[in-house]
């Protein structure tokens, strides 16, 4: 149970006067802009020893600059075997079931030439915890995914580190700005997925990686979406026009220089428990710089064998990372993108990221959902057209999907409710997102801790009802607050047995406000909604620790007959803790399960998004 000599290194900031060493051996948009929260930011860089942050009050802001930074710290280290985990808290309960947890999310920021990287650039750093309920042990394991870029950047015989790959949301320091093309840099760190006998991580804009779940080394890429060319041509659904020329001429562009492959695979993917398939969405390269939208929905049985593929074409410029699903529909929101001309000549020439061609549109007051037929043949919702969206009566820029599902009567009539996470135009911006300030390579709290105002410009917790009558007309369409909680809040989650049907709770990632100088994000608590008696009960983590996307782990018949799986992270201690709660406890004060720590030498940064594979 050894693990390769470690180096955690601070992202490129600059540190606090007076400050001891540690040693390393110890729902409508707001109409004005929003105002950041002022959080110190020190004055002389440090690139060596920890600091010991102060706990007087009167420090605060110094403090948050650093517990911030903290959270996203390069990690170099991997596991070389499992190591079992120290429980500190509690005790692993006999009834949990034996399965392992993997959390995908980034490991490395910054490389030994000067660059650091957005945290949405970081290099896949997937983690494993293997819970053995009979042996009442939790075992640890965490690798980098080997991707073509990971391989390329990192020197495995000295162990150092030199990024070549821009990267979308980032600018090289120390490496070849114009006429770089290595933009595509699929580092596979956004989700984790193991379906058909296959462990994959995924990213944003290529193929997956394929990893062999034992040891968690790297198989290689695994096509999903075009290796199926034996099948016959998806069904596409929309009007061939003069952006088909255009897409034509771009995408031997995109493909052929800057190596974007004809068809993205979003990270999000969705599980439909009734009929045990995996659903995918795929989109066109091409996209970003049309207004035009094309997306392409995948269904594949247990066995990963494809079952159907759907391609739409929606007249619209849309940015989709999230997504939901029915018995009837595919759904998306329409997060409203256009084309900033000045930004993409920048990005091009190196100057800027490359994610700054893009901009969001707040052009228009409401928001189109668009309602996809899932199954063409079936006529259950009349001859609506479903490139007519319904439009929400506000703005809402979608994050995260919790659950979707829809209800009809004895008429025809139906009702399909979505439960998401999502925020406002204003307050979302491609080039700060989780704070990164690209020109100075630093992360801002302040960015992420704006002044709240009416509370409907950060991420909270939504939900949207339409109304549709037997033939698919809109009758009514109405976003609010999820049971009027009205916290910050995201990576909203269900009992996964439950998806695509209807629910009575949702868990969630939230803040307390407790803190002035981090009211809103770092996520301090979990969240328990309960649908039916409109109530919300919450667990949080403590003083300086943060937790990240809470993972459902089903163990009977009763919707919330499980455990809740949270990682914390003691940043003020620079320690990992895998949290295990009682969702029905959830309020109380025994809610709190087990804690088991990761040691010091393998603490590891904020990650994205997990996966429950149960041991059957």
């Amino acid at each position: 149970m050894q693990a390769k000599p470690f180096h955690i290194i601070p992202a490129g900031f600059h540190s606090p006067p007076k400050l001891s060493l540690l040693h390393q051996s110890s729902l409508s948009p707001m109409k004005l802009p929003a105002r950041a929260i002022s959080i110190s930011s020190p004055a002389d860089h440090v690139s060596g020893p920890l600091i010991v942050l102060p706990d007087k009050e009167d420090d605060d802001s110094v403090a948050a600059f650093w517990d911030y930074q903290f959270l996203f710290m390069s990690q170099r280290s991997e596991t070389a075997e499992p190591i079992t985990l120290h429980v500190v808290d509690g005790a692993i309960p006999p009834d949990f079931p034996s399965g392992t947890y993997y959390l995908a999310g980034p490991g490395l920021f910054t490389d030994d030439h000067g660059s650091t990287v957005h945290p949405l650039d970081g290099h896949g750093y997937l983690r494993a915890f293997s819970i053995d309920a009979a042996a009442r042990e939790v075992k640890f394991m965490a690798r980098y995914v080997k991707t073509e870029a990971q391989r390329e950047e990192h020197n495995p015989v000295t162990d150092t580190w030199q990024f070549t790959h821009r990267g979308p949301f980032s600018v090289l320091k120390g490496g070849k700005k114009l006429g770089n093309v290595k933009v595509m840099k699929n580092v596979a760190n956004t989700s984790v997925l193991r379906w058909g006998g296959r462990l994959l991580c995924l990213w944003e804009g290529g193929d997956p990686y394929e990893i062999e779940s034992g040891t968690l080394d790297t198989i290689g890429s695994f096509n999903v979406i075009n290796g199926h060319d034996s099948l016959p041509e998806a069904e596409k659904m929309g009007m061939a026009d003069l952006l088909d020329v255009a897409a034509r001429v771009l995408k031997p562009v995109l493909h052929g220089v800057f190596k974007m492959p004809p068809k993205r695979l979003l990270s999000h993917y969705k599980l439909d428990a009734q009929r045990n398939r995996l659903l995918t969405i795929s989109c066109n390269a091409e996209d970003m710089l049309l207004p035009r939208s094309n997306f392409t929905f995948y269904e594949f049985d247990s066995d990963f064998k494809l079952l159907q593929k759907q391609e739409f074409d929606i007249p619209d410029h849309l940015m989709i990372h999230d997504w939901a699903f029915t018995d009837t529909h595919y759904i998306l929101f329409g997060n409203r993108i256009k084309l900033d001309v000045i930004g993409s000549m920048a990005a091009v020439c190196g100057l800027s990221p490359m994610i700054s061609a893009l901009s969001v549109n707040p052009s228009k007051c409401t928001s189109p959902i668009y309602l996809l037929p899932r199954f063409p043949a079936d006529k259950s919702d009349g001859h609506r057209d479903w490139r007519v969206p319904v439009e929400a009566p506000s703005q809402i820029w979608l994050l995260h999907v919790g659950n979707a599902f829809e209800v009809k009567d004895v008429h025809g009539n139906s009702e399909i409710q979505i439960q998401a996470c999502a925020c406002s135009y204003q307050w979302f911006n491609f080039q700060k997102l989780f704070g990164y300030d690209w020109q100075s390579s630093k992360l801002d709290p302040s960015i992420m801790n704006v002044k709240q105002g009416e509370n409907e410009l950060l991420p909270h917790l939504v939900q949207v009802s339409i109304n549709l009558d037997s033939n698919g007309n809109c009758q009514e369409c109405r976003a609010e607050n999820l049971n009027k909680w009205n916290k910050p809040s995201d990576f909203p989650i269900i009992n996964p047995d439950f998806s695509g049907n209807k629910n009575d709770y949702i868990y969630s990632s939230a803040s307390s406000g407790s803190r002035p100088a981090l009211p809103h994000f770092p996520f301090d608590m979990v969240v328990k909604l309960n649908l039916s008696s409109k109530t919300s009960n919450t667990w949080s983590a403590g003083a300086r620790r943060f937790i990240g996307e809470p993972i459902f782990v089903p163990k009977g018949t009763e919707e919330d007959d499980g455990y809740i799986l949270v990682v914390e992270y003691a940043v003020s201690i620079q320690r990992c803790y895998l949290v295990i709660l009682d969702p029905k406890r959830i309020g109380e004060t025994d809610a709190l399960v087990a804690r088991l720590e990761v040691p010091k030498h393998l603490n590891f940064p904020l990650g994205f998004h997990g996966f429950w594979a149960n041991g059957n």
